[in-house]
């Protein structure tokens, strides 16, 4: 079924092969790349001033391949080659994979970090390893920092790695035509967005922090300073819409209710935009947060989030963003249910775009 077109130039088919012309925009090692899709042929720009590289990309019998047809005279860069991998596993949803006609002599980086791998007599490259790869959307490059032990509240923990500052994730979404942006607050200048989203009538019925901005900015500040929790600001291209707080589960109040792991990861949300709520937004910030925080740090197998119980919006969307529901709980101020999502299952099964249709998934914590 066609999804609703949200933006003039772009194109979607959830589930099915994309058929109409389509813009794209990637960001590998932080590089803006503009892709245009004209029938079987990908136009990358990643070069200034430069006309496109020319490149095929053809669905024959359910085989994606790619291959380069004009360089204008030059050796496609890595930056190149990641983005039309990007935009062909885009265009192309339902894919696993896509062959590419390049040399293995040229890339001998991306062979020997996963991005592409021989398969059979065919340079290929998988989209669940490939979706794994930081320097396409994390902004930080997602290094893991050395494990150094330590405790909080007498809990034996990791130690983590300094807070990182400004734009740590990066991605477009095509069925929007935006890029989304995960960047830290600046106290002074998004408090008083800030206190507006928390005295918003629907935040405030889960988030129950309204209050003045004296409040809030007090608020925002222990959590500056608080090493197992960081907030972010989530914008589509420079608007922001949504509030996130991403926490390590070892250290938070969560871990006494389940078998927390040392990298496991948590997160709250609040959207404080009302017409930046619904579905097709949902779509694009639920994998995206997902996805930002495995590619944080690739120690982390597993994501925890605990809504209310009679939260049953969110845990609808829980569901179709592959977390499962694995029982209900009381914290001291709420019934929650524990929802929790796998590494595996995230890249496995392609998350990071909506499906048509999603079955509510289950497992066990053994």
């Amino acid at each position: 079924m066609k999804s609703n077109l949200l933006s003039d130039s772009f194109a979607i088919l959830i589930d099915e092969q994309i058929v109409d012309q389509v813009n794209l925009l990637s960001y590998p090692d932080q590089v803006c790349c503009a892709i245009k899709l004209d029938g079987q042929r990908l136009y990358a720009g990643c070069r200034d001033n430069e006309q496109p590289a020319i490149w095929s990309l053809r669905n024959t019998d359910g085989q994606l391949e790619l291959g380069l047809i004009d360089a204008i005279g030059k050796q496609p860069s890595t930056t190149e080659l990641l983005a039309v991998i990007e935009a062909a596993l885009t265009y192309y949803p339902t894919q696993k994979k896509v062959a590419l006609t390049v040399a293995q002599s040229q890339f001998p980086e991306l062979f020997a970090t996963g991005v592409l791998t021989v398969d059979g007599n065919r340079v290929t490259a998988y989209a669940e390893t490939f979706w794994q790869q930081s320097r396409l959307w994390h902004q930080g490059g997602g290094i893991p920092c050395p494990i150094r032990y330590g405790f909080s509240q007498g809990r034996r923990h990791p130690l983590r790695s300094p807070k990182p500052s400004g734009l740590v994730y990066r991605r477009y979404i095509p069925w929007l035509g935006r890029t989304l942006n995960l960047r830290r607050p600046a106290i002074d200048t998004d408090l008083q967005r800030f206190n507006c989203w928390m005295n918003d009538p629907m935040v405030a019925a889960f988030w129950q922090e309204t209050g003045d901005m004296q409040k809030h900015r007090h608020y925002l500040e222990a959590i500056d300073v608080d090493p197992h929790m960081l907030n972010l600001i989530a914008c589509l291209d420079d608007e922001p819409f949504g509030y996130f707080e991403v926490y390590w589960a070892k250290e938070d109040r969560i871990a006494p209710f389940y078998d927390a792991h040392d990298f496991d990861r948590g997160w709250h949300v609040l959207i404080g935009e009302p017409q930046m709520r619904g579905k097709p937004f949902v779509t694009a910030w639920l994998p995206s947060i997902s996805h930002y925080l495995f590619l944080d740090d690739c120690r982390t197998q597993r994501i925890v989030i605990e809504p209310r119980v009679d939260n049953h919006k969110m845990m609808r969307n829980l569901a179709h963003g592959g977390y499962a529901n694995l029982k209900e709980f009381d914290f001291p101020h709420k019934r929650a249910a524990l929802h929790m999502l796998l590494r595996e299952h995230f890249f496995s099964e392609q998350l990071w775009l909506p499906r048509s249709s999603i079955a509510t998934h289950s497992l066990s914590l053994s």
